[in-house]
């Protein structure tokens, strides 16, 4: 099985080719495919974190604090019915997967009884 050859492979690869040959707009050949590599370098760069991770990030440190309240192992649905935080309004699917996310950090410790999620600190 070949690898696949990347966009950046290839435009260096074009640029040997132009840079060898004897064409009349070679060096405008030569621009494009520079700025081309520039774009490319230009859209790695951004690989942070998008505006929604942001925000559930600062939700998971909330959940670390309510969770300080609670002495023993609960469900996501107990832990929206005791706790009195805005966290307790969101979605089961959204704390759900918050909760797991704590979970395979290390933060938070997921027990499974008969089918049923329980959650606790670590």
């Amino acid at each position: 099985m070949t690898k696949r050859m990347t966009k950046r492979e290839m435009f260096a690869m074009v640029m040997e080719v132009v840079e060898n040959s004897a064409t009349d707009n070679k060096a405008e050949m030569i621009n494009f495919i520079n700025h081309e590599l520039e774009l490319l370098n230009r859209k790695s760069g951004k690989s942070g974190q998008t505006k929604t991770q942001k925000e559930n990030e600062i939700l998971k440190a909330e959940i670390l604090e309510v969770f300080k309240e609670f002495d023993e192992p609960v469900t996501i649905s107990e832990f929206c019915e005791r706790t009195s935080s805005e966290i307790g309004n969101l979605s089961n699917q959204k704390l759900s997967a918050m909760f797991n996310q704590l979970a395979k950090a290390n933060l938070m410790v997921k027990t499974i009884d008969k089918k049923k999620s329980y959650f606790s600190l670590a």
